[in-house]
């Protein structure tokens, strides 16, 4: 079978895209796992097929590089936005359906795609190291030295450790410069450092406002791929009208048999 697709990029975060206008594509793991492999496929951090649905414009499922089905990608659902547009889907707005349920999506006039995210309130804290699902698991790490640091190494490590290694976690190694957040990324699924990680941008945010490190409810965070805006807004215990923004970029469209 030959299976149709785009590339897309948020932030250096990469994706294949697939349009299943007609149900007609069924990838099993080993496929996609195959098409995510940067020697042997098309290389990417993930694979996001669209479909159409009838609950929203679109619906979003996304896979890691591992072939296995993930949950909310934050830079993934940008491109999905960008992509559902190329598609003739929807056309500045949007809303769409993902793992964690519904979010709208927004092509902003400078080119940028906003996305809102799901509502966070589950925070936990010990030694200064912070867990928050923004949608998928993350742990954040505040650090003044991010750049010097081991990513794979130090990410692979906590993530295999007897805490995570069943269900899996992201981990985030954040620095606070200048009232802006430098992050590296390593990410489950992947089982590597990341360009950039839009749920992980999320959570760090999060995590640097709610342990005063800074005060603004929009934080502008740098990472490797380029930079990300996060904007949210407080109320008791919960984080809601959560908003994260940045570019997206087209790369190429390609077939590939499977």
């Amino acid at each position: 079978m030959q299976l149709n697709f785009s590339k897309y990029h948020g932030t250096g975060n990469d994706f294949i895209m697939v349009y299943n206008q007609n149900n007609s594509y069924c990838l099993s793991q080993s496929d996609v796992k195959k098409m995510c492999n940067r020697r042997y496929g098309v290389g990417a951090d993930g694979l996001i097929i669209i479909e159409k649905t009838l609950d929203a414009d679109f619906k979003m499922i996304y896979y890691n590089a591992d072939g296995f089905e993930g949950s909310m990608c934050g830079n993934g659902a940008r491109c999905a936005v960008s992509f559902a547009k190329e598609m003739e889907l929807i056309e500045n707005q949007c809303e769409f359906l993902a793992y964690d349920g519904m979010h709208k999506g927004l092509i902003l006039e400078n080119g940028l795609v906003s996305i809102e995210m799901g509502d966070v309130s589950l925070i936990e804290v010990h030694n200064n190291i912070w867990k928050i699902d923004t949608g998928s698991p993350h742990l954040i790490c505040f650090s003044d030295f991010v750049s010097e640091i081991d990513v794979k190494y130090e990410g692979a490590s906590i993530r295999n450790s007897s805490n995570y290694i069943e269900d899996g976690i992201n981990v985030n190694f954040v620095q606070l410069t200048k009232n802006e957040l430098f992050i590296r990324t390593y990410e489950r699924g992947v089982e590597d450092e990341t360009l950039s990680c839009g749920t992980g941008a999320i959570a760090s945010a999060i995590a640097a406002y709610e342990s005063g490190l800074l005060n603004s409810d929009k934080i502008q965070v740098n990472v490797l791929g380029g930079q990300l805006e996060v904007l949210f807004s407080k109320v008791g215990s919960k984080y809601s009208n959560i908003h994260l923004t940045g570019p997206t970029k087209f790369v190429f469209n390609g077939a590939v048999d499977v």
